[in-house]
């Protein structure tokens, strides 16, 4: 995950304003930090919408298969009645 290598890189940088004595580093790592764990939540819901999305289809696919093979029973007991 891309937010993931924001997290660290935010980490390092917060480390190293810290050992520094430079606040705005460490702001600048806190906010990398922030901006990462919004990416990873980010792709997280995606990944969950993409896989929600998926399960929807196939479960349509199975639907209209299953209704695709009862219109072809009815027919086929609607030509049986008229014989």
């Amino acid at each position: 995950m891309k937010g993931l290598s924001g997290v660290a890189k935010g980490r390092i940088e917060e480390a190293a304003g810290a050992l520094t004595g430079n606040d705005k580093l460490r702001a600048k790592g806190q906010a990398d930090q922030a901006m990462g764990h919004l990416k990873v939540d980010a792709e997280k819901g995606i990944l969950y919408a993409e896989d929600f999305a998926r399960k929807i289809m196939d479960r349509a696919k199975l639907v209209s298969q299953e209704v695709v093979e009862s219109a072809k029973i009815k027919a086929i007991e609607n030509i049986s009645r008229q014989d």
